[in-house]
């Protein structure tokens, strides 16, 4: 071992950082026999010199050596995590590495020092150093909850100990989390807010519902999506009329969220919700779009009702987008009773030789909702698609009756194609697709 060692101080004279980490590796090499102290020290010494002068990778190596040789290495660490006069990086290093000797699963694993070296580093004005120091106390768990919250009571510290705080996502963190939910910073209360959202506590959904009416857009987003995620409150707060207003609200990612969060609850009181945000002329698109993903989600027959009198709506406006949205979420549902219906709007579009659908995106979209609903009676019209002038549609459909039933489809178009009353089009699409299919 004193040889791998005499190689480790040469390589450090060198500054030949990589020899050294492997050096090092051998020093902690797995199966190999426990080391006196004055080798894990002399290890130790190299090591942290490796990490102050070399470049990131070596960092990046030396870091999974340094947690193998002992909790000798703390001291040093600490040494170099609070040497202000360093460079950022080996300090960064240095906090990611003392994060390995805190195992907050274990009492004896809870090394005190540790903790407050990381406390104190989130004061620092860096804030590449106070954010790492804050996501290592929050892997920490329990252990640092109450250092954590002694740091709340600083405002010059309190963003970065909210955010470890969140991290730790246990029910001893609820009662600091509270207390700074309604924080001046708007950081602050985003970050409290989304932690509190994974907890089911009593306490926790006044103070969403009062988030709604905060003054910051993030602050109001994420406390709707956090009751978007909490249907079962619905009959208690009834979260459609909270959140039906934030559909008006005056920054469009917060109504899209509001919309999402509706689309969440799945009830025909929410579906009604979105269906008159959709038939208001002043909605914009990319809510409607937003809103036609919301209804489709619900996987409710009320749902599927109110896209259907939307898409009735749109046809109008040949190129609309909403009706595109509308046209691609029909094959995306699962319900044996609603997958027949929404079969049957996208049969009925087809046939109607509306033209809002001689569009080659709907019949594209069309085409890959009848095969993902899987439902025979597309087949006519899917055939018919096959002599369609545009090659993306005949490669859409040929797709969506592959789906429909394979050999038994195939062998219908080889009969298909030798009919002598057929359609020229047709049959020549119908012989493109076969020759598609036997190369495919």
């Amino acid at each position: 071992m004193s040889n791998i060692l005499e190689q480790a101080q040469v390589a450090a004279d060198r500054q030949n950082w990589p020899l050294l980490v492997e050096c090092l590796q051998q020093v902690t090499a797995k199966g190999s026999q426990p080391q006196e102290q004055h080798i894990l020290e002399q290890a130790v010494s190299l090591a942290i010199e490796a990490l102050e002068w070399g470049d990131f990778q070596d960092r990046w190596e030396i870091a999974k050596v340094l947690p193998n040789l002992g909790n000798g290495a703390i001291a040093p660490l600490i040494a170099v995590l609070e040497d202000e006069d360093a460079d950022t990086e080996p300090r960064w290093f240095a906090a990611r590495i003392l994060g390995k000797f805190v195992k907050p699963t274990y009492p004896e694993g809870n090394r005190p020092e540790v903790i407050a070296a990381l406390v104190k580093l989130i004061k620092n004005s860096d804030e590449e150093l106070s954010q790492i120091a804050a996501e290592t106390l929050g892997n920490f768990g329990p252990t640092a909850v109450e250092s954590l919250a002694n740091l709340l009571l600083q405002e010059d510290s309190r963003q970065f100990a909210t955010a470890a705080l969140a991290q730790i996502r246990r029910t001893e963190t609820i009662a600091p989390l509270l207390s700074v939910a309604g924080d001046s910073k708007v950081g602050v209360r985003v970050a409290a807010i989304e932690a509190l959202s994974s907890f089911h506590d009593s306490r926790i959904p006044p103070v969403l519902v009062g988030a709604l009416k905060d003054p910051a857009t993030a602050v109001r987003k994420e406390a709707v999506r956090a009751l978007g995620v909490r249907a079962y409150l619905d009959a208690e707060l009834d979260l459609v009329n909270l959140l039906k207003p934030l559909l008006s609200d005056i920054r469009l990612e917060v109504c899209q969220q509001a919309a999402i969060a509706l689309g969440r609850l799945k009830t025909d009181a929410a579906a009604a919700a979105l269906f008159e945000l959709l038939q208001k002329p002043t909605t914009p698109v990319e809510l409607q779009i937003e809103t036609v993903r919301a209804l489709s989600w619900m996987e409710t027959a009320t749902a599927l009702e109110y896209l259907q009198q939307t898409l009735i709506a749109e046809l109008a406006n040949t190129n609309s987008p909403v009706c595109q949205e509308i046209v691609a979420v029909l094959g995306r549902w699962s319900k044996p009773e609603l997958k027949a219906k929404a079969a049957e709007i996208a049969i009925d579009l087809l046939e109607s030789n509306h033209p809002a659908v001689q569009s080659a995106a709907i019949k594209q979209s069309l085409a890959l909702g009848l095969g993902q609903l899987g439902d025979m009676r597309a087949l006519d019209v899917l055939i018919k698609l096959l002599a369609d002038p545009d090659n993306s549609v005949r490669l859409h459909s040929l797709s969506a009756l592959k789906q429909l039933g394979g050999g038994e489809i195939k062998e219908q178009l080889e009969s298909l194609v030798k009919q002598q009353n057929l359609e020229l089009g047709l049959r020549e699409g119908i012989a493109i697709a076969l020759q598609e299919w036997q190369e495919n």
